[in-house]
């Protein structure tokens, strides 16, 4: 197999969460530049729709919450309506309620866990089926600094992420004999809606370009060619990884 074709997704299907802003969305635009169709889901239809508008006809979009379990059906229904069962799978959808541990509350703490953990194995559990028939297969979770790292402000988040590096271990373990990989990817600091507070404070952003090894932040770019790997024939034999695309902010 030549080079181009291991990163060729032609003929794939991927669906995105999240797909609305950030990475989620970045993550979308490169999937569909490879060659593959792309449904996008979020809960802003403008969002979804600007998307579209910029990827074309191979693009859909799906208004739905991912972590509104009653409705998991109709919306893994929505997602399979326009070109078929994904074949990819990318879970980017993410909230961080940056509750101080002494304030956290049960309504935070439920809402993190429904999007940031529960959200991914459920859906991946409803599309894992029809991948298996098909033999290939491709899950993506987000992990975070906080997989391993405690910031102020990320009890519920920081479990959750912590949670999604051994989420990637049992899926792949489960999944990955029928040609399913399970993979994660952390990123470190972005540009994205999410960590919108952290790059508004010119000197913590500072502050974390200088704790990389590289010595800045990341560019949404930066993001591409992770992505694509592990969306593609590339990662054949990765699965159950964390790949943190930080910089090496983990490696200080």
């Amino acid at each position: 197999m030549g080079h181009k074709e291991l990163f060729d997704l032609r003929g794939k299907t991927a669906c995105i969460t999240g797909a609305s802003s950030g990475l989620g969305r970045r993550a979308a635009m490169t999937l569909a530049a490879a060659g593959a169709q792309v449904v996008g889901v979020a809960r802003r239809k403008n969002a979804l729709d600007s998307l579209c508008a910029e990827i074309g006809t191979s693009a859909a979009g799906v208004v739905a919450d991912v972590a509104d379990r009653d409705r998991l059906a109709t919306t893994v229904a929505d997602i399979s309506a326009p070109f078929g069962a994904p074949d990819i799978l990318v879970h980017a959808a993410g909230v961080n309620t940056r509750e101080a541990a002494d304030d956290v509350t049960p309504k935070g703490w439920d809402q993190t866990l429904a999007l940031n953990l529960s959200a991914p194995f459920f859906l991946s559990q409803a599309f894992v089926p029809s991948m298996r028939e098909k033999g290939w297969g491709r899950i993506v979770n987000f992990a975070s600094l906080q997989t391993t790292r405690a910031f102020p402000g990320g009890v519920a988040y920081g479990a959750t992420k912590g949670g999604i590096a051994q989420l990637t271990r049992a899926m792949a373990e489960a999944w990955s004999p029928y040609g399913i990989t399970a993979n994660a990817i952390g990123p470190g600091f972005f540009p994205t809606e999410l960590t919108a507070a952290v790059f508004g404070d010119e000197e913590r952003a500072a502050r974390n370009a200088a704790q990389t090894c590289v010595g800045r932040n990341g560019k949404l770019e930066d993001m591409d060619g992770p992505i694509l790997f592990l969306c593609s024939d590339a990662s054949a034999f990765v699965t159950g990884q964390v790949l943190m695309v930080d910089g090496g902010y983990t490696a200080k």
